[in-house]
């Protein structure tokens, strides 16, 4: 599957997204946490609210992202969610451990994965996988960090989602290398660009896109690519300038 998200201000722009990414040859939709969050106080009325209101078209909800700390409030949160992907029919949730990085050490991720593991195998029991997002700025950022965190992981429980951009921004700059070391868990790519410290449309950054498309044929087929695109452009010049890139470049697309 070849996937879009971006984040919408207000319920205008949201439609434009649902109603057209399918235009532009997007298959799904992996959904900020403000596109979804207000359907969370019952996951299984919230799911039939959703699709009430936006469709019930699968792909609207491919992927659920959210920002999550591991507080009992977190936990807490995290578990409603699973039990709503698995009512809207969303493949997975994208977990950005919301948790800042400065000051933790191995104990630390080490502790984070068997967490994480835990709810990895909550989301299991909903239909839902859960995958890690790494953030600039969070527990998993430097390139040993995913040596710790993955290491400890249970194995068949945590998936990762590997965000390009935040990579680059993270100072990790082998991009390829780490697809190949951790493809066994990789369920999931955020193709990004990023330069002088902001997201920028695809092919107007720093981020090495020609040698991870490559790299990305590799992994398995299950494998899903999504432009998570955060630049300052409009809905639809996102969705334009995304297709047309891939459309250069991915011979798949």
């Amino acid at each position: 599957m070849i996937a879009f998200s971006k984040p919408t201000r207000g319920a205008e722009q949201q439609r434009l997204l649902f109603d057209r990414y399918p235009e532009y040859g997007f298959a799904g939709l992996q959904l900020k946490g403000g596109q979804y969050g207000d359907y969370l106080d019952d996951p299984v009325a919230g799911a039939d609210r959703f699709r009430h209101d936006w469709g019930s078209e699968p792909g609207h909800v491919s992927s659920l992202i959210t920002m999550n700390p591991l507080d009992v409030a977190g936990r807490q949160r995290l578990r409603t969610l699973s039990a709503f992907a698995g009512a809207v029919g969303a493949q997975r949730v994208v977990i950005c451990h919301d948790v800042p990085r400065e000051g933790l050490d191995d104990s630390d991720l080490i502790r984070f994965a068997g967490e994480l593991s835990d709810h990895a195998e909550e989301a299991a029991e909903h239909g839902v996988a859960l995958s890690l997002h790494h953030h600039t700025g969070e527990p998993v950022m430097h390139r040993r960090d995913f040596d710790v965190f993955f290491g400890a992981v249970r194995e068949n429980t945590l998936r990762l989602t590997v965000d390009t951009g935040h990579l680059l921004r993270s100072g990790v700059t082998d991009v390829p290398a780490l697809l190949t070391d951790f493809a066994s868990v990789i369920d999931n790519i955020h193709l990004k660009d990023y330069a002088d410290d902001e997201f920028r449309l695809l092919g107007q950054g720093s981020v090495d896109l020609i040698s991870v498309l490559d790299a990305i044929t590799a992994l398995g087929p299950d494998v899903t690519l999504c432009v998570d695109e955060e630049s300052r452009a409009e809905v639809l010049e996102g969705l334009q300038v995304s297709r047309d890139y891939l459309t250069k470049h991915l011979s798949a697309a």
